[in-house]
């Protein structure tokens, strides 16, 4: 990427990978691990493209965080620069399912679900920040602030509900504590961190 960029991994995601692997092997890992290296890199190519400059990598048990000196990038660039990671794994789940001919469906859902997720209105997935945008240009950061809070909350709620119902309903299905964890911290971190 750049000679002064840099790359942090943290234990906790070496501990959900080896977890992973443990429980799935290595193929569905490494049709995970793709997926997710496509969204990145659809981030990456739209912040060059706009000229902003990577500055650092980081994973974590939430997943890949790309950062970015964006003070060049107007609210529009930001915005396609969020939204170029999720547009990215939809094109390369329709090319898949296209050329593969339905033959690597898992590949074709990893996109998928990767995007959809993603796409979740919950800060500091690229939802919650295309909607914090895009109501920051449109009516003030404050406003914007607000909305993602808010709808934030509510995707938090639904979704720990549905994860814990899941839970409930297979027995405790435990490889699906992490999501658990990650949708309760990521409802914390609305209301008392700043954005």
């Amino acid at each position: 990427m750049y000679p002064h960029c840099k790359v942090q991994v943290s234990g906790g995601f070496v501990l959900l990978v080896v977890w992973f692997v443990l429980a799935n092997g290595w193929e569905p890992l490494a049709t995970v691990m793709g997926a997710a290296a496509i969204h990145e890199l659809g981030h990456w190519v739209m912040l060059r493209l706009l000229g902003a400059k990577v500055t650092g990598f980081r994973l974590n048990v939430l997943g890949a965080v790309l950062e970015t000196d964006s003070r060049r990038l107007s609210y529009g660039g930001e915005l396609a620069a969020v939204l170029a990671g999720p547009a990215v794994n939809l094109l390369a789940a329709l090319a898949l399912n296209i050329l593969g001919k339905g033959r690597c469906p898992a590949d074709v859902g990893a996109n998928l679900v990767l995007c959809a997720f993603n796409l979740l209105p919950v800060y500091p997935l690229d939802g919650g920040r295309a909607l914090y945008l895009l109501m920051a240009w449109t009516v003030g950061p404050a406003a914007g602030e607000r909305a993602v809070r808010w709808a934030g909350t509510v995707t938090v709620v639904a979704l720990s509900a549905l994860i814990g119902w899941v839970i409930w309903g297979s027995g405790g299905s435990l490889w699906l504590l992490p999501a658990l964890f990650a949708s309760v911290q990521w409802g914390v971190r609305l209301w008392w961190f700043p954005m």
